[in-house]
């Protein structure tokens, strides 16, 4: 018998899934709750790349997408519209078992702005084998310099359950949190001699599921083992709540300076504290090998 299409692999084998045979179930018992669902993902995005290999679903009360991953490519979709300056929530259930290769993702990217200029807010879910925990690996970019990651294991298994992943960006911080964890927070220390902050190219949320094995699993030494595929990511429930000034300015933008109410917003300090300490693999500004030349950059010596 003839191998079936990409696409239709992909079809064929999420929908004879468990959890797809339960979707189906609730296409018909909680239609009309999710007409009254608050985050709708068919309704707040599009998906942009693989539409073979995607697919809106019922999950409970409301929808989510599936992201396919295969030998011959993944998929990926972003918000309808971009924002400039906001807190971002998505619920994410991440590739089960042997994801060794892959990378899923949730990231932040503006349209049409040159590479050399793009800003980016990066999360990236690095696949490992069967029984190895996953990476977050996290970037930010600004006037298209990066080079500032971080890495982090997280402290449950992300692929049993769905679990919220959020960034938050206003003038003064871009906060990286994991079920309300904040985990990582990137400051804006241009006024201080620090490196450009993103603050002028409006950004849509992104996702997706793609082939990474050159670099993503223990530096690229374990690669995807296509026998297992294809692979499915899961992704519900995209909030995005716009940046709200403190009262008497007209947007976050006008904000002053020395005003504390982005200071006061999103950040459990001590949280972040433990969260680190407990959770943080690779920090950049730790890393003295790597900058061993030039000295460790400048925001991480500001802060």
């Amino acid at each position: 018998m003839a191998m079936p299409c990409s696409g239709e692999r992909c079809r064929r084998v999420w929908w004879s899934s468990a959890a797809a045979a339960v979707a189906f179930f609730f296409v018909f018992v909680a239609a009309a709750a999710a007409v009254a669902a608050t985050a709708s993902m068919y309704d707040d995005v599009e998906v942009v790349w693989g539409g073979d290999h995607s697919f809106f679903f019922m999950d409970g009360d409301g929808d989510a997408l599936a992201l396919c991953l295969d030998e011959t490519h993944g998929s990926g979709f972003r918000s309808r519209d971009a924002y400039l300056y906001a807190r971002f929530d998505v619920d994410m259930m991440l590739v089960a078992n042997n994801s060794a290769g892959t990378v899923t993702t949730l990231y932040l990217m503006p349209d049409d702005v040159p590479w050399e200029y793009h800003d980016e807010v990066d999360l990236e879910f690095l696949g490992n084998v069967t029984g190895e925990p996953y990476t977050l690996h996290t970037n930010i970019f600004a006037n298209g310099v990066g080079g500032r990651e971080q890495q982090f294991r997280l402290w449950f298994d992300p692929t049993a359950d769905f679990h919220t992943y959020s960034i938050v960006w206003n003038p003064k911080h871009i906060i990286i949190l994991v079920d309300g964890v904040p985990i990582r927070d990137y400051r804006n220390t241009a006024a201080r001699g620090g490196p450009a902050f993103p603050t002028w190219q409006k950004m849509r949320a992104h996702g997706s599921l793609w082939n990474a094995d050159d670099w993503a699993t223990q530096g690229g030494r374990v690669k995807t083992d296509w026998s297992e595929a294809p692979f499915f990511a899961y992704y519900r429930g995209l909030r995005v709540t716009p940046c709200a000034p403190s009262p008497g300015v007209a947007w976050c933008g006008d904000e002053p300076p020395e005003s504390p109410w982005f200071d006061q917003q999103e950040m459990d300090a001590a949280a972040l504290s433990k969260a680190r300490q407990e959770h943080l693999l690779y920090d950049y500004c730790e890393d003295t090998k790597r900058f061993k030349d030039t000295g460790l950059p400048v925001e991480c010596t500001i802060n």
